[in-house]
């Protein structure tokens, strides 16, 4: 295996601290807003994203909810292991809110369609963003596009995407993984 690692240490939380810029530009007090991590490790990068916010704007009420979306994936009934599914806590509502989702990487966009359809249980949103920490390009199964994207990687299928975040795997890296090939 190969490792290249994409980014890693203050430029990881310079990456973060950007996006909450781009997001403040569109959405000034978050009063219309809120913000939903797509479980299970886009909940990392929502509660990184919120508790950034809520550094930048101290005075204002900033929603953040995680959504679990096991159910309503394409996939779960072709899986040969047993699905265990994480927890949705929404504890707002949605109804005619502007929805910021958030996923760490962004590949198929399999994932980001069956948020929609499980975000659907909670009220319509005026308007449904996406924000994800690494964008996958050239990899979509159904047409999906991030609105704030922290970087993008250009990979083949067999190469994976590691997002490491310090609350459970000790450090903030992102790392592209590539199979070495034997001689």
């Amino acid at each position: 295996m190969q490792n290249l690692t994409l980014l890693d240490g203050q430029k990881f939380q310079i990456t973060i601290q950007r996006l909450c810029r781009q997001l403040i530009e569109n959405h000034n007090d978050f009063s219309g807003s809120v913000l939903i991590g797509i479980q299970p490790r886009g909940i990392y990068l929502a509660k990184r994203v919120a508790e950034e916010l809520r550094k930048i704007l101290p005075d204002n009420k900033i929603e953040q909810g995680d959504l679990d979306i096991t159910f309503y994936r394409d996939d779960f009934r072709r899986r040969e292991s047993q699905l265990v599914p994480n927890q949705t806590k929404i504890d707002f509502i949605i109804e005619g809110k502007k929805v910021i989702m958030m996923d760490d990487v962004l590949w198929t966009g399999r994932t980001i369609r069956a948020a929609m359809d499980a975000m659907q249980a909670f009220g319509r949103p005026a308007k449904v963003e996406l924000l994800t920490l690494v964008d996958r390009r050239y990899s979509r199964h159904i047409p999906v596009a991030a609105d704030y994207v922290g970087i993008e990687v250009d990979s083949i299928a067999s190469q994976k995407v590691v997002v490491s975040w310090k609350e459970t795997d000790g450090e903030d890296k992102i790392v592209l993984v590539s199979e070495s090939k034997e001689e």
